[in-house]
């Protein structure tokens, strides 16, 4: 490799810093091996940028995150930020990085490992082999409609307002991520909707539906209602390939399709932004979340920032061979019986963050 790609890293809070320098030993091990030649940053966010800087995303990080090739997000949060403002929370640095780096689809794959299938809160022969991918629209939505906003409403009573909206163009573009995702997988979408009572959600229907028709003819695109959606998610998962839907039920139908997995800690995500020349603003996280009741003890599972490094590997920088080369590993170290605490069950042996983190280094190398 001669030129280098450009990383900033952003581990945040509570187990953040924790999964962050467990995936740091894998990304040294693949740039000593000439294998990721990779110019790396690092900067604060979240209550750890609050403490420093008074706010969760200063303006030198965020520039310093839109001018890179990617970007690796730990976690944000915790209780000793839970009395600020809404508006200068520790979560605000997340909702505003996936806004100004214009981030409007999100990955949430949910893969189970055969050495897990035990782990799921479903029957093994229910979760066994499963490969979803979902698609959540990230920058749209009732997230973000205007008007918004807690208000007096007189009489002792309050309002609050929170407006529900998605354009033509909003819908095509993450429905064109999640048609092409399918035309790599098995060539289905699912597209997620509850158009039999919200009209936004209609025109997504409607939107969708004409999508696929007029540039996607060779996908088998079908709709469900959220709810049954939900529904289907824990009585027959395996029916999905790929499932694309609004910002709010994407954010729960994704945390509903990581405990079919075995844990939260299991589970990456992707947010990617639209082409501009040769480069695609990305952003690589864990869904897990900050953890807080366990930060500092060495006890956190990497495996889904690992495994949102595998997809950065993939989607930024077209290295297939050694994206498929880390996900292979993550499989190889849990079948030979290694868990941490949130994945444990009898007969395997538990082990911290570091553990699992140099187990995998190891398993690479043994692999390479």
């Amino acid at each position: 490799m001669t030129a280098n790609r450009s990383l900033l890293l952003l581990p945040g809070d509570g187990i953040g810093p924790e999964v962050m320098d467990a995936t740091r030993r894998v990304i040294d091990w693949f740039d000593r091996e000439n294998r990721l030649n990779v110019d790396i940053g690092e900067a604060l966010v979240g209550g750890a940028s609050i403490d420093a800087h008074g706010m969760p995303l200063t303006d030198d990080t965020l520039e310093r995150a839109k001018s890179v090739d990617a970007v690796l997000f730990g976690a944000v949060g915790g209780p000793r930020w839970d009395g600020l403002d809404f508006s200068m929370r520790p979560e605000r640095a997340l909702l505003g990085l996936r806004k100004e780096m214009e981030l409007f689809a999100n990955l949430r794959p949910a893969v189970v490992y055969p050495a897990l299938s035990h782990a799921s809160s479903l029957k093994p022969d229910i979760v066994s082999g499963l490969d979803i991918m979902i698609v959540r629209e990230l920058t749209g939505g009732i997230y973000f409609g205007e008007p918004r906003g807690i208000e007096d409403a007189g009489g002792g009573e309050r309002r609050g307002v929170n407006t529900l909206v998605y354009t033509t163009h909003e819908i095509l573009r993450v429905g064109r991520v999640a048609f092409e995702l399918a035309r790599k997988r098995n060539g289905r979408v699912c597209s997620v909707d509850k158009s039999n009572v919200l009209e936004s959600t209609l025109l997504w229907r409607e939107e969708m539906t004409r999508l696929g028709a007029e540039e996607y003819p060779d996908v088998e695109l079908t709709h469900m209602l959220a709810d049954n959606a939900a529904m289907q998610l824990v009585r027959d998962p395996r029916q999905f390939d790929v499932m694309v839907t609004t910002n709010m039920f994407g954010d729960i139908l994704s945390d509903c399709a990581a405990m079919l997995t075995g844990s939260l800690g299991m589970l990456p995500s992707a947010s990617l932004g639209a082409r501009s020349g040769d480069r695609i603003p990305a952003l690589y996280e864990p869904v897990h979340g900050s953890a807080p009741d366990i930060a500092g003890t060495n006890r956190a599972n990497p495996l889904a920032m690992l495994s949102s490094f595998a997809m950065m590997l993939r989607y930024s920088f077209d290295l297939q061979e050694e994206a498929a080369l880390v996900d292979a590993s993550i499989g190889a170290v849990l079948e030979s019986g290694l868990r941490t605490a949130d994945i444990m069950e009898d007969g395997a042996r538990q082990v911290t963050t570091t553990a699992m983190a140099e187990a995998l280094v190891r398993e690479i190398e043994k692999r390479a």
